[in-house]
């Protein structure tokens, strides 16, 4: 093998890099190239605690009681997941969907079935393109056992990370390839949207209550999810360009701009997502047939 294929990259600065580095500076290089081309996180912690806490709201008696009771524990552990991607190179996969991976809205060639989408694309591409719907279901299942075994204990970490999951589905930017901005110029649009806007107006989103309903498929309304947040991608990303315009960088200004026009979209998506969390817990708690809540 020459030298020159050995210096292969995505950037001409890169190869140059890699041809005047030893050993060790290439292999540092190289996990920093795969670092930049991981997702970013969607929404922050805070962002994740804050729907978690509305998701309560939702709750009917007596299982509002309850979890009401555990209110700090499930606040606690809702950001779990980001903690296991630090020990689990796969937890990533799991937080979104590529949908225009499989084509153009509504994306009909992708099964909603996993072992379907298996057959039809393989794992390897299923799980590189993430796996978001089909780990809410999974976990959907995991609580409802939980309930049904009586495991109330296990129940408050997987009611916490759940809710985790149904959040994430509710992040326009969890449903692209283009998570970050990275394919259109706008790097960093990830943690803009998902955390720095969010965190910068959080005391003007308000979040209406409303009772949590049964969800008939799980895995199935987790897709139904992830395909409404998706219709908001192009208008986050246009929205992204024009409030930089004529600015030098990502100042008060360009928040003020951001938030103008795309506050309707983040107040909507953070008040469905509680209402999804309430719902997939109410729903869990059903189906395993309405177990007696213990003393708290």
């Amino acid at each position: 093998m020459t030298n020159s294929s050995r210096c292969i990259s995505h950037s001409k600065r890169l190869r140059c890099n890699l041809r005047a580095a030893g050993v060790w500076q290439f292999v540092g290089i190289f996990i920093l190239s795969l670092l930049a081309s991981s997702p970013a996180l969607a929404w922050g912690p805070e962002t994740h605690q804050l729907v978690t806490h509305w998701a309560l709201e939702t709750l009917p008696q007596p299982l509002q009681g309850y979890f009401q009771a555990y209110r700090q524990f499930l606040l606690e552990h809702v950001n779990d997941p980001d903690i296991w991607m630090k020990k689990d190179r796969f937890e990533r996969y799991r937080h979104f969907i590529y949908l225009d991976d499989y084509g153009r809205f509504p994306y009909v060639k992708l099964p909603h079935s996993y072992q379907a989408a298996v057959r039809q694309y393989g794992a390897r591409r299923v799980g590189r393109s993430g796996t978001l719907p089909w780990q809410i279901g999974e976990f959907s299942l995991r609580l409802t056992n939980d309930f049904r075994e009586g495991k109330w204990d296990r129940a408050r970490e997987d009611a916490a990370v759940l809710g985790y999951y149904v959040a994430d589905a509710h992040d326009p930017l969890n449903t692209t390839e283009n998570y970050d901005g990275q394919l259109t110029g706008q790097t960093g649009l990830a943690a803009r949207f998902g955390i720095n806007l969010v965190d910068r107006y959080k005391n003007f989103i308000f979040f209406r209550s409303v009772p949590a309903v049964k969800i008939s498929d799980p895995t199935e309304y987790a897709f139904q999810i992830v395909l409404e947040a998706n219709t908001w991608v192009d208008r986050v990303l246009y929205a992204d360009r024009n409030a930089l315009d004529d600015l030098p960088d990502y100042n008060e200004d360009y928040y003020d701009r951001f938030y103008t026009a795309v506050s309707s979209i983040v107040i909507d998506e953070l008040g469905r997502a509680a209402h999804d969390i309430g719902s997939y817990w109410y729903t869990a708690w059903l189906n395993a047939g309405q177990p007696s809540v213990p003393n708290h």
